[in-house]
């Protein structure tokens, strides 16, 4: 029940990578690799702010969020003002945060022993509510501080998922859709496409920025290598979401990105208790995307296939 406990706090703080790879992928169209840059960014921000300033967790944490829309909006201007390819421009701000991590947190990992976090925040909070150190749970006894911080993660993706989707219906956020389907269109009617990306993108990242933020407080470190791969790892959650939900509406593929986080998650924990050798985690989840990519498209042709030979 630990291990499932874990897996499902990890995955619900993950979803938030989700969310920003969704807005990047699927409202854009582009793969933006910088998210591998800035979930450490957000991650080694807050940390430093942590550890060396002392400063409280929750400004730290915004500072992540903070943190990474300042990368979005780098890719976002390289895209625009530069007309740099967005996978050339993704890759280019993702190399660069690796040396900009580096020097934010002055080594290659920061460790957060005896510092105030959220974790700490929750240890607290779950005394006052459970008055233990473990507590029941469906006839098993976890850590109360584990319990609670699942449910504060719960809470804190309920608000920003809710708020995305609120802004997806205002007209900035309708008008950043549309010029993500139809740019051409948006420019007639005299929407500046430029900008809608620039601001997409910072928020894409931003979320990405807030899920290092809240990974490495979770974890109690901050690595210069958490962010390698996560893209991917974003990808797979938003397309098991989309396979699982249909995906007909903004509000149905948020939540689909959300659930497809937290099932992805404890699919690896799955496969992890049954002996699953962790140096082939990047491996098997690359192949997963391919094939979730790859297997639709060929059932459809499958199934053209037999209707044609019906008639």
């Amino acid at each position: 029940m630990t291990l499932l406990i874990g897996a499902l706090t990890l995955g619900v703080i993950l979803a938030l990578l989700a969310l920003g790879v969704y807005i990047s992928y699927r409202i854009f169209d582009i793969a933006d690799i910088t998210v591998d840059g800035s979930l450490t960014f957000g991650a080694s921000v807050a940390g430093v702010l942590l550890v060396n300033y002392h400063i409280a967790p929750i400004p730290a944490t915004a500072a992540g969020f903070i943190a990474g829309m300042l990368a979005g909006t780098v890719s976002g201007i390289l895209q625009t003002g530069f007309k740099i390819n967005s996978l050339l421009a993704g890759i280019l701000v993702m190399t660069a945060l690796y040396s900009v991590n580096l020097h934010v947190m002055g080594r290659s990992n920061i460790p957060f022993l005896g510092v105030e976090t959220l974790a700490t925040y929750c240890e607290q909070l779950a005394q006052q509510l459970f008055g233990a150190s473990e507590a029941m749970l469906w006839g098993w006894m976890v850590s109360s501080a584990d319990l609670t911080m699942l449910l504060l993660m719960l809470v804190l993706v309920s608000v920003v998922a809710l708020s995305l989707w609120v802004f997806f219906r205002t007209d900035l956020g309708t008008a950043m859709r549309a010029s993500g389907d139809n740019p051409q269109m948006v420019r007639a009617l005299g929407g500046n496409v430029d900008y809608y990306r620039v601001f997409g993108l910072a928020l894409s990242n931003g979320l990405v920025g807030l899920a290092g933020a809240l990974w490495a407080q979770y974890q109690n470190f901050a690595d210069v290598q958490m962010g390698i791969g996560m893209v991917v790892w974003g990808l797979a959650s938003v397309i098991i979401g989309e396979a699982l939900t249909g995906a007909t509406g903004v509000g149905i593929a948020i939540a689909g990105a959300i659930i497809g986080s937290v099932l992805f998650r404890q699919l690896v924990a799955i496969a992890l208790s049954f002996g699953l050798n962790p140096n082939d985690l990047k491996l098997i989840t690359a192949v997963f995307v391919f094939a979730a990519l790859v297997v639709p498209g060929g059932m459809a042709k499958i199934t053209r296939r037999k209707t044609q030979r019906a008639l």
